[in-house]
This record gives structure tokens, C-alpha cells and sequence, in this order.
């Protein structure tokens, strides 16, 4: 699985809340950031689905330039990448998507936050988050998978129907073939 790096507005983000984008004062100026039309060049992901992943929660908002222009950073071009790879070739939903995307981000959070506390009851509870989160992205994988092999059966069945068929087809027309004439011989003529 891919793993995102973390932002420093990722603690904001839960299940059930959507995020804003950081201020301009605490933004990392050192970083590269990138408008709308380079991030769609660079992914493959057109604008306006750069829009829609933002509105359905599957990106996080950007930052903007004061013309309110969107800049992204390398991490949501991580993001908007896993987003494609998860939508193109494995053919999830969106919503399906953004289950992952967003247990991703909270397994990350976690793990980030190992080193601030120590203490064992408070690892054990980081490990359970980190068990939660892992479990709703591998229920998810599941039920694709359960969806694909059910339709790979239906495949599969169909398919040694129509093997089933042609070999019925095949014998039919063997069995109208009219059995090959046998060619007269000419007699030699006397002369």
C-alpha cells in the first residue's frame, strides 16, 4: 500500500470532518508547490477532477495563493496518484477511495505520533487505531475482491457454456457434411 506523507495539517483530518487549508503562516515555504494545471499535466488527472477529488473529500483543500489560485504540495501529488491508481486499476468507487485515502492518512497520523507519548496505554491505543484503520481498508479491498471473484466465476461459466455450445455447433455441422463423393474412374478407351 502507499503511504502518504504527512502534512502538517493532516492531524485535522478524521472520518467526519472535512479540513481547511492551512494558513498562509504556517505553510513551509521551502517546499515545492504547484498550480492546478502542472498537478493535472503531472498526474493525468484533469482539472476538474482535481476539483471534484477536493469537493468529495478525497483531497485534502490545497493552499492558495492570494489570487486564489490552488497550490498543491508533493504529498497531495502522492495523494491525487494513489487516488488514480485506486480508481483505474483496481476500479474503486470513489467513496470506496475515500474510505482508503482517509484511513490511510489517520494510519499515518498515528505512527507519527509514536514518539509523543511513550507511555505503554497510550502505544497500546496508537496500536489499535493503527488496527482499526488497516481493518476498514482491507474490508474494503475484501469486498471488491468478493465482488471480482463472483463476477470471474460468472465469467468462467459462461465462458465453458459457449465452449459447450460451439463443440454442439461443430458436431452439427459435421454431421450435415455430406460424406465426400467418390470419383469415378474414367475407362480407358480402346481405340
Amino acid at each position: 500500500m502507499t503511504a502518504f506523507p504527512s502534512d502538517s495539517y493532516d492531524a485535522q483530518v478524521t472520518s467526519s470532518k472535512t479540513t481547511t487549508p492551512p494558513d498562509a503562516d504556517s505553510v513551509d515555504t521551502t517546499v515545492p508547490r504547484y498550480q492546478i494545471g502542472e498537478v493535472a499535466e503531472r498526474t493525468g488527472v484533469t482539472q476538474r477532477a482535481l476539483r471534484f477529488y477536493e469537493e468529495k473529500g478525497l483531497l485534502q483543500p490545497p493552499e492558495r495563493m492570494e489570487g486564489g489560485f490552488r497550490r498543491y504540495s508533493d504529498d497531495d501529488i502522492v495523494r491525487i496518484e494513489f487516488v488514480k491508481k485506486l480508481q483505474d486499476l483496481l476500479g474503486f468507487t470513489l467513496s470506496e477511495i475515500k474510505e482508503m485515502v482517509q484511513s490511510e492518512e489517520l494510519r499515518q497520523q498515528v505512527i507519527a505520533s509514536r514518539h509523543l507519548d511513550p507511555a505503554l496505554p497510550a502505544r497500546l491505543i496508537r496500536a489499535e487505531h493503527i488496527i482499526d484503520a488497516l481493518q476498514r481498508q482491507l474490508d474494503v479491498v475484501d469486498h471488491k475482491t468478493d465482488a471480482l471473484i463472483e463476477m470471474r466465476s460468472e465469467l468462467r461459466d459462461r465462458l465453458e457454456a459457449m465452449f459447450k455450445r460451439r463443440e454442439d455447433i461443430q458436431a452439427k455441422i459435421a454431421a450435415e457434411k455430406p460424406a465426400p463423393k467418390k470419383k469415378r474412374r474414367s475407362q480407358p478407351t480402346t481405340g
